[in-house]
């Protein structure tokens, strides 16, 4: 699981909440809050 402010790399993250997808396009890109719940862990 990844949280807010991570760095967890290039890849495609759910929210574990409500399933909003969140792509990551670059590895320093950071982990947003959810743009759609504003909740904070995610799943690869």
């Amino acid at each position: 699981m990844s949280s807010t402010d991570e760095k967890p790399g290039k890849g495609v993250y759910t929210c574990t909440k409500c399933g909003q997808r969140v792509i990551l396009d670059d590895n320093s890109d950071i982990l947003p809050p959810c743009p759609k719940c504003e909740a904070t862990n995610y799943k690869p």
